[in-house]
């Protein structure tokens, strides 16, 4: 289960990549909440913090971002 997961959370931020690249707002910060939830949740499955910890930090930066927009 944790590979389907791991491969669509990969899936959706490079697509969040693709979509900021072509400047698609704010397509773009949705896919990539979505990868970054999948992404906390495969580190919630493998109990790795490091991966919870860079997914927290991502999200926090998104919400910045909108925030200051």
């Amino acid at each position: 289960m944790v590979d389907i997961v791991k491969w669509i959370a990969t899936v959706i931020q490079l697509i969040g990549y693709g979509l900021t690249g072509l400047n698609v707002v704010p397509w773009n910060i949705h896919a990539f909440l979505v990868g970054i939830l999948l992404w906390f949740a495969v580190g919630v499955m493998w109990k790795d913090k490091a991966i919870m910890v860079v997914h927290v930090g991502a999200f926090l930066s998104l919400l910045v971002g909108y925030l200051n927009s």
